[in-house]
């Protein structure tokens, strides 16, 4: 048994096990079906307080596990020390430089919410009740600013990281620009990244929102979908998601228990040119609820509507090299009035624009060049895991004839993540190579493989 004194007298934030007041809550994480039951604990307060944390891992031959808001946990932990990150969540705003200082595991809300009171706008994800750092770790495609600007992580300037030999280090392009690269995208392999500075852009409006048509007209809003937004320039955004969803009393009356398409859409520009834009898609079909208007950036941010609440949801993801009709076919036969999987949601985003170009610098994003990303989610109770995760992988299985080996690092599931077969044919043997030279550098006993692990086969 590792004795955890000495950490606990080292720290200046709490120090949790098993069975203490309040370990319970500090392990929680969003995703019910996957908790974790760490060794310890520790609830750092500072940047000094992971450096103890991790010196006193590496002392112990333990693993160290990261809770730093989202989009970064996958495992368990049940042999690992834990560092949880809120304590030191912040950010800082410097209007004149359009940048924006994000520490520890401050959400997304967080860093809109501060953003938008100078004009500006991050490259934020679909969910604002997730980790800016776990996500921008993984690249991060915005639904509203990504095919203008790229991924999240193009637009890092310097990441402050602990590493497994318990130094603190600020990287950038010019400095550690291997570790530097290794970040963006390379999801949490290389240490405890405690801040981030990240780029904002002038944007307070957007015109954006949702198009909800119900499930019967399911077959002509995905063929207009498709034909429709490879017209779209790159000011535009959108996805769909084809849900089955609950019969809750917090959704509007005509969502509840329904089968719908819900179409999201964003412009960056003006609302004229916006409605002009999304015209052909209102016309296909009549809208059940139509919130698709000129709103402020916090307000669009929300668009994707997705949970704010805690689940026991299981997801699993594949990219897809093109969409013809077959494809959109076998989609509709599986998500459709008529289908027998009746998943919580199948949504499929556009990427292409902005997204494909490469930034100034060497990353780490294996999608780009990617036209399309489905996500399939499901809510799986204890009881329910081994049933829906067979309809999922069904669902996966059943697009594989259009299937792309890149996926986005950030939806892939917790199985897959920790299998390096997958990750290595999901970032491809040079990318994934070049990967592991930097995780043997910075982490050579790979104390850091609770996440999206990048281990030799």
């Amino acid at each position: 048994m590792t004795d955890f004194t000495k950490l606990a007298g080292e720290l200046d934030g709490p120090l949790f096990l098993p069975g203490d007041p309040g370990y319970a809550a500090e392990s929680f994480t969003f995703h019910l079906t996957h908790p974790l039951t760490p060794m310890a604990v520790a609830g750092a307060a500072s940047t000094a307080d992971v450096q103890a944390a991790v010196r006193f891992a590496a002392a112990n031959n333990l693993p160290v596990a990261v809770r730093g808001g989202g989009h970064l946990q996958t495992h368990r932990a049940s042999d690992a020390l834990l560092i949880t990150l809120d304590r030191m969540s912040g950010v800082t705003v410097d209007a004149d430089r359009r940048t924006a200082r994000v520490t520890g595991a401050a959400r997304w809300q967080a860093v809109i919410d501060a953003s938008a009171a100078a004009g500006l706008a991050p490259l934020s994800g679909s969910s604002v009740t997730v980790g800016a750092i776990g996500y921008v770790l993984g690249g991060g495609q915005g639904p509203i600013l990504g095919r203008l600007h790229g991924y999240a992580s193009d637009h890092v300037r310097s990441f402050d990281i602990v590493t497994a030999d318990g130094e603190s280090r600020t990287v950038d392009a010019g400095h550690e620009p291997d570790l530097f690269a290794a970040l963006r995208g390379g999801k949490g392999n290389f240490g405890v990244v405690t801040a981030m500075e990240i780029d904002l852009f002038p944007v307070a409006t957007v015109y954006g929102g949702g198009l909800y048509f119900s499930g019967h007209d399911i077959r002509e809003v995905l063929h207009a979908w498709r034909d429709w937004e490879a017209t779209l320039p790159d000011e535009a955004t959108t996805s769909f998601a084809v849900q089955w969803l609950p019969p809750f009393e917090q959704l509007p009356p005509p969502l509840r228990g329904a089968n719908v398409v819900h179409v999201r859409f964003a412009y960056v520009g003006s609302a004229e040119a916006g409605a002009a834009l999304v015209a052909p898609m209102r016309a296909v079909a009549p809208a059940i609820i139509d919130t698709v208007a000129e709103v402020p950036f916090p307000v669009a941010a929300v668009l994707h509507n997705d949970p704010t609440e805690p689940a026991p949801a299981i997801h699993r993801c594949v990219g897809l090299g093109s969409l013809p009709d077959a494809a959109l076919d076998k989609l509709i036969e599986l998500t459709g009035p008529e289908s027998p999987l009746r998943l919580v949601s199948v949504e499929v985003r556009a990427l292409g624009g902005a997204l494909d170009v490469a930034p100034a610098g060497p990353d780490s994003v294996p999608s780009r060049g990617l036209p399309f990303h489905l996500i399939g989610l499901q809510i799986a109770p204890p009881p329910d895991v081994a049933a829906q995760s067979a309809n999922l992988e069904f669902l996966i299985g059943s697009m594989r004839p259009w299937a792309d080996v890149r996926r986005m690092v950030n939806f892939v599931g917790p199985e897959e993540a920790l299998n390096a077969a997958e990750l290595r044919e999901l970032y491809g043997p040079e990318l994934y190579d070049r990967l592991l030279t930097v995780k043997a550098k910075y982490d050579p006993t790979s104390m850091f493989r609770k996440n999206h692990t990048i281990r030799a086969l």
